[in-house]
């Protein structure tokens, strides 16, 4: 009697990518991120969506202050599998910022994407791995649509709350409500 083996699908564990990243088998030049145990090639990121993450970035910096760490195109770490590398990040301060460890989702206030020709996976495949690993608040910023979409209250099934901000409306993370961003001034 013969042995049928199948192949099967090898997922990559957290730990066995940033082994991967620190040996160089993956290198500053690969735009990778690990989602659920596989490697994905990032799209290029184009000017608009350079220029929309700069400013927010800037506007984050000046309204949050002290009261929170922005992380500009930093990598996080939900559970085992995944380690994306969100576009910014408003984090819960610590001394080290984080210098030690990546952050996971219980160091988030926000977790956002800057979607320029991404909008379906940020909406689909990052939004439902943003929830399920508890990440308290999810923005994604349409740069196309001109609008930034609001996901709060993660559940393992997705967002329970959500909301579509647009031009004359301002954007404000609940966990920092001093931090008050015009919609509309990103896109202009």
């Amino acid at each position: 009697m013969s042995v049928v083996l199948v192949p099967e699908r090898m997922r990559i564990s957290a730990d066995r990518y940033q082994k991967m990243i620190a040996t160089g088998v993956l290198g500053k030049y690969d735009r990778v991120e690990l989602i659920e145990g596989d490697i994905l090639e990032m799209p290029p990121i184009g000017w608009p969506h350079s220029a929309v993450t700069a400013h927010l970035n800037k506007l984050f910096v000046l309204a949050a202050g002290d009261a929170a760490v922005v992380s500009p195109g930093g990598s996080i770490v939900l559970g085992d599998f995944s380690q994306p590398q969100p576009d910014l990040m408003l984090l819960k301060p610590r001394p080290d910022f984080y210098s030690g460890q990546y952050p996971t989702a219980s160091d988030l206030f926000l977790v956002v994407e800057i979607s320029d020709s991404s909008l379906a996976f940020d909406q689909g495949t990052k939004r439902a791995l943003y929830s399920r690993h508890g990440a308290a608040e999810y923005w994604v910023v349409d740069i196309r649509g001109q609008r930034v979409h609001v996901y709060w209250e993660p559940t393992a099934n997705g967002y329970a709350e959500s909301r579509e901000l647009t031009g004359g409306d301002m954007a404000s993370p609940r966990a920092l409500p001093i931090v008050r961003i015009p919609v509309g001034a990103l896109f202009s």
